[in-house]
C-alpha cells in the first residue's frame, strides 16, 4: 500500500534520539534544553524571523498565540470553516469565540472579501490558513486587520517551505504557527512551532509554554506544551533535509500534474503567481462530484494500493458540536469542497515509478 504519506527517518534520526536518551535529560523544566535551543535557531534561520519558540503540537503553538496576544472571553477570531479541527480547537480553548468565513474556490485559502464583512466590534483577531502548501494571498488580508486593528496568527501547519511574494511563509505575520506531526513536511512525532519578529511575544511564549513560570514565580498562567528534548533532536535532523524534502515534493507534484492534466473531469492544485507551494498534500478535485462519487473514487484507489484521503469532509461549521453550540450557517464554497476534493501520495519517499502509477491509476478510475 502506498500511504498517503510517510515520514522519512533513517538511523541519523536513531542516532540523535540515542544521544539524547544517553545523555539521561529527556526534557527541560523550563522547555529550554540543549535541543530544543537548536532547532529554534535553525528553524527561525530558515524561514526568516527573530525568534522561534516550540510547543508540543500545532494545536497548542495556535492557542499560546491567541494566548500571547490576551484574546479571551469576549472576542471573536475570524478563520476559515475548511481547515483542520485543531485550528478551531486553539480558538475555543482560548474562550473566543470562532468566526467562521468562506474560503476562495480555486485555492482553498480564506476568502479575504468575506474577512472584511464579518468584522464585529468584538474581532481581535484573523487565523489565515495556508493550506494544503499555498499560501494564502496575505496582502488584502493583512491590510484589512491593520486598517481594523486586528491581530494575524497565521496557520502553516502544512506551509513549511511555502513561500509569499519571495519571503518564506513564517516572515510575514504578528506569529505564525507551524506543526511537526507524522504526516507533516518534517516531524518531531508530534510537535508545533511558533516563528515571530516580536521579543515581547517571544517571551511570553515561552511563560505559556511552561506553567507561566519565568523563573522564580508564576507570572502569568501557563500550560505545559513544551517539546521534548527527543523530539527537537528528531527535529534538527529533519531540518537539514527540509531543502531536500521540499525539492522532491515539488518534482513529485510536478510529474503528477503533468499526468493529470489529460483528464477533463479534474481540478489539479497550481500556484497563483507570486505564491510558492510547499506540496504538504497534493489535493484534487472532481469537477461536479457529490461526495458519495468522490469517496467511491477514494475507496477504488484504495483497492489499487493508493491511499488517497480527503482533507476536509465536513467544513468546521456544520459539523454538531458547533452547530449546536454557534449555530446554522452558509459557507458554499467550503462545502462545495468538502464534497470534491481528494489528496494523492506525493511523499518523498516515493519513486518515479510509483508517482506514474498514481497518476495512470488516478485516471482511469476517474476519467
Amino acid at each position: 500500500m502506498i500511504s498517503i504519506n510517510k515520514p522519512q527517518i533513517d538511523e541519523e534520526e536513531i542516532r540523535a534520539v540515542a544521544r539524547v536518551l544517553r545523555r539521561g535529560r529527556i526534557s527541560h523544566s523550563d522547555g529550554a534544553g540543549p535541543n530544543t535551543l537548536q532547532m529554534e535557531r535553525a528553524f527561525a534561520l530558515f524561514v526568516g524571523s527573530k525568534y522561534a519558540v516550540t510547543f508540543n503540537s500545532g494545536t497548542s503553538a495556535i492557542t499560546s498565540a491567541l494566548l500571547a496576544l490576551n484574546i479571551g472571553r469576549s472576542d471573536e477570531v475570524i478563520l476559515p470553516s475548511f481547515t483542520h479541527i485543531g485550528t478551531v480547537e486553539a480558538v475555543t480553548m482560548t474562550g473566543a469565540r470562532p468566526i467562521f468565513v468562506d474560503i476562495d474556490p480555486e485555492t482553498y485559502c480564506i476568502d479575504s472579501k468575506k474577512v472584511k464583512e464579518a468584522i464585529t466590534t468584538n474581532t481581535k483577531a484573523v487565523i489565515p490558513v495556508h493550506l494544503y502548501g499555498l499560501p494564502v494571498d496575505i496582502q488584502p488580508v493583512k491590510e484589512i486587520a491593520d486598517r481594523n486593528r486586528l491581530h494575524i496568527v497565521e496557520d502553516a501547519s502544512h506551509a513549511l517551505g511555502s513561500e509569499y511574494e519571495g519571503r518564506r511563509i513564517g516572515s510575514i505575520g504578528d506569529m505564525t504557527c507551524f506543526s511537526f506531526q507524522e504526516d507533516g513536511i518534517i516531524t518531531t512525532g508530534e510537535g508545533g512551532i511558533v516563528t515571530t519578529d516580536n521579543s515581547e511575544y517571544m517571551e511570553l511564549l515561552k511563560l505559556i509554554r511552561c506553567h507561566g513560570d519565568g523563573g522564580s514565580r508564576q507570572r502569568i498562567e501557563g500550560y505545559n506544551f513544551k517539546l521534548s528534548e527527543v523530539g527537537a533532536a528528531i527535529g534538527i535532523v529533519q531540518l537539514s533535509k527540509l531543502p531536500r524534502f521540499l525539492d522532491t515534493r515539488r518534482q513529485n507534484a510536478s510529474l503528477l500534474s503533468e499526468i493529470l492534466e489529460e483528464s477533463e473531469k479534474l481540478i489539479i492544485s497550481n500556484e497563483p503567481l507570486g505564491r510558492r507551494h510547499s506540496w504538504n498534500y497534493f489535493t484534487i478535485r472532481i469537477k461536479g462530484a457529490n461526495a458519495g462519487r468522490r469517496n467511491k473514487a477514494m475507496r477504488q484507489l484504495r483497492k489499487r494500493k493508493i491511499w488517497a484521503e480527503v482533507y476536509y469532509s465536513k467544513p468546521i461549521h456544520s459539523m454538531p458540536y458547533y452547530v449546536i453550540k454557534y449555530g446554522t450557517t452558509s459557507l458554499l464554497n467550503s462545502e462545495r469542497a468538502a464534497r470534491q476534493v481528494l489528496s494523492l501520495p506525493i511523499y518523498p519517499g516515493l519513486s518515479e515509478d510509483e508517482i506514474v502509477y498514481i497518476g495512470k491509476t488516478t485516471l482511469e478510475t476517474i476519467g
